[in-house]
C-alpha cells in the first residue's frame, strides 16, 4: 500500500463525515449508541460536553486528552487532527483568553465545520489550519501541550509525526496523546485493508514498536496513564485482545 492512497482514503472518509455523509469508525466504543453516548464512553463527561457547541461532538476518539493533560491559564496548545473541535474547546476553555489553541487537520471539511462551530461558540481564542500531521504549519518551540486523540494512528509515517511533534515543541513543553496500539499479530489482510485504516485499526502498530518512536523522536518521561481493551461487542473478533487504547503522556 502507497502512503499517497492511503491519505487520500482517510482524508476522503473524514470529509464525509464532516459532512455527515458516514458514521463513526471502529476506534470508537460501540456503533449503536448515539454520538453523545459514545463520546461519555471514550472519557467525556456530560458536563464538558454541556460546555461545547454540540456540532463539535462527532464521537470519533478512544479517549479525552484534554482530561490528563493540566492545561493551565495562558497556556498555548496544539491539537493534531481537531476535526470537528470538541477537544480544542474543551481546552480553551481551560486556557483562558489569555492563552490560545490550535487544531490542525488535514480535512477541508473538518476546517470549515470546527470554524463554523467556533463562530457559533464565540471563541475568540482558538485557530484552526489545514495541514498534516507529519509537516505542522507551525514554527518550532512555540507549543505548550499538544494532545491528539486517536489520529497518529492513522499516518503511514508515525516516526516522521512524532518529530514534527518534538520540533514545534517548546523545551519543557509536554505531550497527552490517546491513541490505538496492537499487542500480538493483526492478520495482514486487515493491514492492507484502506477501510481498516480509516477505522484506526489497519495502522495500529505494536505498543513497544509505538513508544520507541516517541523516545527515537527525543521526548523523556514517556508514560502510558491508562489503557483499555476492547471487548467482542466493540470490535472485529480476529482484534479481539490485540487492539488497545492508550492514553501516554511524554515532556520534551
Amino acid at each position: 500500500m502507497q502512503e499517497k492512497e492511503i491519505k487520500e482514503f482517510v482524508k476522503n472518509r473524514y470529509g464525509k463525515m464532516a459532512k455527515k455523509e458516514d458514521s463513526c469508525c471502529s476506534c470508537c466504543p460501540s456503533g449503536d449508541d448515539s454520538i453523545t453516548e459514545q463520546a461519555q464512553a471514550a472519557g467525556y463527561s456530560p458536563e464538558e460536553l454541556k460546555s461545547i457547541p454540540e456540532e463539535a461532538v462527532f464521537g470519533l476518539g478512544c479517549g479525552n486528552p484534554t482530561a490528563l493533560a493540566e492545561i493551565r491559564k495562558g497556556e498555548t496548545v496544539l491539537d493534531l487532527g481537531s476535526g470537528g473541535g470538541i477537544d480544542v474547546f474543551l481546552a480553551a476553555n481551560k486556557v483562558g483568553d489569555n492563552g490560545k489553541v490550535i487544531g490542525v487537520d488535514m480535512t477541508p471539511e473538518m476546517i470549515g465545520t470546527a470554524n463554523k462551530n467556533a463562530k457559533k461558540g464565540g471563541y475568540t481564542n482558538v485557530n484552526f489550519k489545514l495541514g498534516e500531521i507529519e509537516n505542522l504549519p507551525l514554527e518550532e518551540n512555540t507549543i505548550d501541550v499538544i494532545i491528539s486523540n486517536c489520529v497518529i494512528n492513522l499516518t503511514p509515517d508515525k516516526n516522521k509525526a512524532y518529530r514534527e511533534v518534538y520540533r514545534v515543541l517548546k523545551p519543557g513543553g509536554r505531550i497527552l496523546v490517546s491513541d490505538l496500539v496492537t499487542e500480538g499479530f493483526i492478520p495482514e489482510e486487515i493491514r492492507r485493508n484502506f477501510q481498516a485504516w480509516s477505522e484506526c485499526v489497519g495502522g495500529a502498530m505494536e505498543k513497544q514498536d509505538y513508544l520507541n518512536n516517541i523516545k527515537n523522536a527525543g521526548f523523556k518521561e514517556v508514560e502510558i496513564l491508562e489503557q483499555h481493551f476492547f471487548t467482542e461487542n466493540e470490535m472485529d473478533e480476529r482484534l479481539i485482545g490485540k487492539i488497545t487504547s492508550i492514553q501516554l503522556k511524554a515532556v520534551k
